[in-house]
């Protein structure tokens, strides 16, 4: 049977403001990309998504990124390798004392926003978050883009490198996203959605914006949770795979 995980971005709320259903999500999804309070989430709402996904028996991840709350992440920092390395690290030992109060732990480290886009590009950033996680926890996977300088980094390290793909956000010919700041970017209609979540699971390929087919081997699906009807998006990506006969299951598994 083909087999898939699930993650989703959670635990993003801070304070008085809520930012997605963080139970709804957890139903469906397989793994958490919980907040470290870097760019979201305060100590109560990362506490409450590590106990809600222990309930669920949903594998817990740890989403770092750059020092940047009123950005939400998604503004480039420019910061020597040494400090990002430590700021992972913090961000890593945060989480983890919320998952081992729950009864878990943090089982992978995936980078939020620009942080994401800079280690999938840059050696340096992609070598600053490996190096973090390969110091607090070999045995952490590390969760990017396919073909990105962050696997590479997690593979020379020795840790174990999972690839994803994203099935609400557009993708570049080159297999890279399509920025946010331009139209389209954010894909929400369920049906096309879930459509294609089952051709990156059965067939590992998806469609580029300029209408070509490119490879994309993915252990693991991202259905975002701010995305407006995220829940809905989530459900139907979970029905769609169930019909095409793909086991949904932890990649941690």
């Amino acid at each position: 049977m083909v087999a898939i995980d699930v993650n989703s971005d959670l635990g993003e709320s801070y304070g008085v403001w809520r930012l997605g259903d963080d139970e709804a999500m957890l139903d469906l999804v397989t793994s958490a990309n919980v907040a470290c309070g870097f760019h979201a989430g305060d100590p109560s709402v990362l506490r409450a998504a590590c106990v809600q996904a222990v309930e669920r028996d949903v594998a817990i991840g740890a989403q770092v990124s750059y020092p940047d709350l009123l950005g939400f992440g998604r503004r480039h920092l420019h910061m020597a390798e040494h400090e990002l390395r430590d700021a992972v690290l913090y961000q890593l030992g945060a989480l983890d004392a919320f998952a081992q109060v729950a009864g878990a732990e943090i089982a992978y480290v995936k980078p939020h926003g620009a942080l994401y886009h800079a280690a999938s590009t840059e050696p340096a950033f992609a070598r600053a978050v490996v190096d973090a996680a390969a110091e607090y926890d070999a045995s952490l996977a590390v969760l990017g883009l396919p073909g990105s300088e962050l696997l590479s980094a997690a593979v020379r390290a020795g840790l174990e490198a999972i690839g994803e793909a994203f099935a609400d956000r557009a993708y570049r010919p080159d297999g890279g996203l399509v920025p946010r700041t331009e139209a389209g970017s954010v894909l929400i209609d369920p049906d096309d959605v879930a459509e294609r979540a089952v051709r990156i699971a059965v067939d590992s390929e998806i469609v580029a914006v300029d209408g070509s087919v490119i490879s994309v081997r993915a252990r693991s699906i991202c259905v975002h949770s701010d995305t407006p009807g995220a829940v809905g998006l989530a459900r139907s990506v979970r029905s769609a795979l169930d019909a095409a006969g793909v086991g949904v299951r932890r990649f941690t598994e």
